[in-house]
């Protein structure tokens, strides 16, 4: 028998199975391209922690795989003798979310590591700040982001907030994988933990004391102050960011915030959207409405779990424009020094992070004003990791991290992306410009033209199949094995391989370190400045290929983009 047919028939076979999930799997009988999709093999377990389509099966997201990765993590735990600091728990509105909360509780509480429960959905990064506020040892989130409805995830985050390391992901994988998914796991009743107090529900309390470290963020008050009427239309898009994100506006001195009546409810099934993704201009369309009739300039949408945030502003025509997450995280890095600097309140050694997939027009940002730019791999945590280093060294001081996925983190309060906290700078931002009688539109203008036109694309290859990690494998191999020397006719200046951590420059052949952890990711420069990199994806089957480029006018930037994007799709078919 297929080893696949033989896991599906141990799980109908385990006494303790629960009866929808038993009945999901008698109607699967027969049905063995779905068996083997489901049960050839387990979901991945890495530093994003789990993602996957919910449903019956070793590699879909149910109560089963959250369990089993809990007792990975539980595990982890005990071995350091840290049980006693305890695990906070947070959810975001997806469907089974709460439930699977509740069965990662009831697995921590098990093993004898106190669990503190928030009592609703909450955004991603008050879970980061709870962690260290509480001073937890480690915080787990079920959500997954802005994927579709089909989808959910759980992510695990260790004691500075992030989420967990490369090192700490393997070795609760480790676990995992030793571990029986059906036999292996222990766990209790979730009602009787809280009643004894090996679970504690949590709530206001951490709201408020989050919140007042949002509000500290503010650089400008008299800015709001002066525009306490601009109208800010804010889209929830069914998720966490409803609660949060109008309140800390209205704290900070907004007087017009203008809800998405239709998509501030809490709805796991995101009944006016396809994909709940605050990129995407067509989750605009209800917000563009109320905007228009109520003379609004700026919208913002965040996604489910509140860690990204999208924004739509006017152009000088009228219409509205989405901006893109590179395009946000300049104007407010930009924004940021500007406003430290009128005001003479520039801290020491001033630091910003990004991602190396994101724009380089903050590094030229940075470098203008004096502040050292960190590029760091994909990932917030690794954002994270750079202010970690800092407080532990004793110096420096953090102005601003982001990334091109439209997450963004002002303040060491939290150590993943908030749109909570990036919703108020982008209000704020947003009157500041107003009180300058320009538009966000007109301040990224304003920008280009001062440091020069950058363009950013970044393009998806979807990999089907089951075995679409072989796959996504196999094609990285092949890059690796015959490496471009030119790109589009551009000749390669110098090829990083994040996995062995050595740039290699062409011409010359001379070999350095890349100095970042290692990471199936291929970084090329072109001799004309222009950067593509290429790496798989950490929670979707999808290689990304990132285009980051320069030129003299928008048109031009425009066009190099362009020819690479074609050039890369061309090679792989």
């Amino acid at each position: 028998m297929e080893s696949y047919l033989a896991e599906y028939r141990r799980h109908l076979d385990f006494p303790l199975l629960d009866a929808e999930t038993k009945a999901e799997l008698l109607s699967l009988e027969g049905k063995d391209e779905e068996l083997a999709y489901r049960f050839s093999g387990f979901l991945s377990f890495g530093t994003a922690g789990l993602r996957g389509i919910m449903g019956a099966g070793t590699n879909m997201m149910n109560v089963y795989t959250v369990s089993h990765a809990t007792q990975g993590l539980a595990e982890y735990i005990l071995r350091r003798g840290l049980e006693a600091r305890g695990v906070v728990i947070a959810h975001d509105n997806r469907l089974n979310s709460r439930r699977f909360a509740e069965a990662s509780a009831a697995v921590l509480a098990a093993n004898g590591i106190k669990v503190y429960l928030f009592d609703s959905l909450r955004p991603t990064p008050v879970l980061s700040f709870a962690i260290r506020y509480l001073n937890c040892i480690a915080g787990i989130n079920i959500t997954a982001s802005h994927n579709p409805k089909e989808y959910n995830g759980y992510k695990a985050y260790w004691e500075d907030g992030a989420q967990l390391a490369p090192e700490q992901a393997d070795e609760v994988s480790e676990v995992i994988r030793s571990t029986d998914i059906l036999t292996g796991v222990k766990t209790c009743n979730p009602g009787e933990a809280i009643a004894d107090g090996r679970i504690e529900i949590i709530g206001k309390d951490v709201d408020e004391a989050y919140l007042k470290c949002v509000g500290d963020q503010i650089d400008d008050p008299a800015a709001i102050k002066a525009n306490s009427d601009q109208k800010t239309v804010h889209t929830a898009l069914h998720g966490t960011g409803a609660k949060f994100v109008p309140e800390i506006l209205r704290r900070v001195g907004f007087e017009n915030i203008i809800t998405v009546p239709e998509q501030m409810e809490a709805d796991g099934n995101f009944p006016t959207v396809t994909f709940p993704n605050p990129e995407f201009p067509e989750v605009f369309e209800l917000g563009k409405k109320l905007a228009e009739e109520n003379g609004s300039d700026l919208m913002i949408a965040t996604d489910p779990d509140a860690d990204r945030v999208g924004i739509m502003a006017r152009r000088k025509d009228g219409s509205f424009t989405c901006l893109t997450g590179n395009q946000t995280g300049a104007l407010l890095l930009d924004y940021i020094i500007t406003a430290f600097r009128e005001t003479g309140t520039m801290p020491d050694e001033p630091y910003a992070v990004k991602s190396i997939v994101s724009t380089e027009l903050a590094s030229r940002i940075c470098e203008a004003n004096g502040v050292k730019m960190f590029n760091v791999l994909t990932g917030f945590k690794f954002i994270g990791e750079v202010i970690k280093q800092h407080e532990a060294a004793g110096h420096g001081s953090f102005l601003f991290g982001f990334e091109e996925s439209y997450g963004y983190l002002k303040g060491t309060y939290a150590r993943d992306k908030d749109a909570v906290v990036a919703s108020m700078l982008i209000a704020e931002m947003s009157a500041h410009y107003r009180s300058l009688g320009m538009t966000l539109c007109d301040a990224l203008d304003a920008l280009c033209e001062k440091y020069g036109y950058s363009r950013e694309k970044v393009v998806s290859l979807t990999i089907k199949g089951f075995d679409a990690a072989d796959k996504m494998k196999a094609l990285m191999e092949g890059f690796r094995s015959s490496p471009f020397t030119e790109i589009a006719g551009e000749p390669v200046k110098a090829l990083r391989d994040y996995r062995s951590g050595k740039i290699t420059e062409l011409k010359t052949g001379a070999v350095s370190e890349t100095g970042l952890p290692s990471s199936d990711v291929l970084y090329y420069e072109t001799e004309g400045g222009d950067v593509i990199v290429i790496r798989p994806s950490g929670t979707e089957p999808k290689v990304k290929f990132y285009y980051l480029v320069a030129g003299a006018t928008a048109e031009a930037a425009d066009a190099k983009v362009a020819k690479y994007a074609a050039f890369i799709s061309e090679k792989v078919g």
